[in-house]
């Protein structure tokens, strides 16, 4: 999706779905200024990527075609969690979701771009594991729920909008 971003210079969200400071999550927090509010809003994009990117590997389990999946050097693909940060007027809040989720009402520019936060190679067996078991944290899996919380304690790495033709060619 990062690819397809810098190709069109614009990205439709799935389902034009993005996590936002609503005032329902505002609402569900009785302390926090906007910036902790915002990184709360930054962890759940941060685990719905985490969905996308166990979509993603179970689309090319089903699929017969090659895919273009950057392997390790073991030959297992890469996954790393990534966040966009924009600034995109006219979402409309989604409380039947959850407390931070909006829908978009167009694609995503790379104007409106505030910064990319992706996690680090270091990241990367955690966030594995994570993909492995997202479905099952969802459905209230405590085991699941833990191996989350190991790739959820990995930071993302902040980049500018700039920077990300340059990230995603070192990935």
């Amino acid at each position: 999706m990062l690819r397809q971003l810098v190709a069109d210079r614009e990205l439709f969200p799935i389902g034009a779905t993005a996590f936002a400071v609503t005032p329902a999550l505002r609402e569900a927090y009785a302390s926090g200024d906007d910036e902790e509010l915002a990184e709360v809003a930054m962890g759940e994009a941060a685990r719905a990527s985490l969905r996308l990117l166990a979509a993603e590997r179970e689309d090319i389990a089903d699929s017969d075609e090659p895919r273009d999946v950057a392997p390790t050097a073991t030959g297992s693909p890469v996954y790393r969690r990534a966040v966009i940060a924009a600034d995109v007027p006219g979402a409309k809040l989604r409380p039947d979701l959850d407390d931070a989720v909006v829908k978009l009402a167009g694609p995503i520019t790379y104007s409106q771009i505030a910064s990319v936060h992706v996690d680090l190679a270091e990241a990367e067996p955690e966030v594995a594991k994570a993909v492995d078991v997202v479905d099952a944290a969802d459905l209230g899996d405590t085991d699941a729920e833990f191996v989350l919380g190991d790739a959820e304690d990995h930071q993302l790495a902040w980049y500018a909008a700039q920077e990300l033709p340059f990230l995603l060619e070192l990935l």
